[in-house]
């Protein structure tokens, strides 16, 4: 039996086959996946309800078993920083997110060779999107 905090098969095998560099996208509820992610990278579903499985719980348990080294978010068009983004920056202690406009979020998720694999979560917080780059070991 596995003794990570992640257990979900799917999860383990895109992380498995992401390396230095690679990017995983969570995404809340609301975000327009089959728009705005090629179809030819993997998504995970796990927004099961509003409000589950939230995008914290998804990057608490990411950072627990996988080194990150950029983050970045969308920043709302009026400038107002989401409350969310604290949560980020706590789960994230050493590392500065990284704004982008709405945009150019959806563009380098669109576009990104890099993108290894989408998580969908049934977050409902606004802008609670996050595009990780998965780091190396220290």
């Amino acid at each position: 039996m596995l003794t990570t905090r992640v257990v979900h098969p799917d999860i383990l095998y895109h992380l498995a086959k992401a390396g230095h560099g690679a990017k995983v996208l969570i995404t809340d509820g609301n975000y327009p996946v089959t728009t705005r992610v090629k179809s030819s990278v993997p998504v995970v579903f796990l927004n099961l309800a509003p409000g589950q499985v939230g995008v914290m719980a998804v990057l608490e348990a990411l950072v627990a078993i996988c080194n990150m080294e950029r983050a970045e978010v969308m920043w709302p068009d009026d400038d107002h920083r989401p409350p969310i983004f604290d949560s980020f920056e706590k789960a994230l202690p050493s590392i500065e997110l990284a704004p982008l406009s709405r945009d150019e979020f959806y563009l380098e998720c669109s576009t990104s060779e890099n993108l290894a694999f989408v998580i969908v979560t049934g977050e409902i917080q606004p802008y609670a999107n996050l595009l990780l780059t998965i780091g190396v070991s220290n």
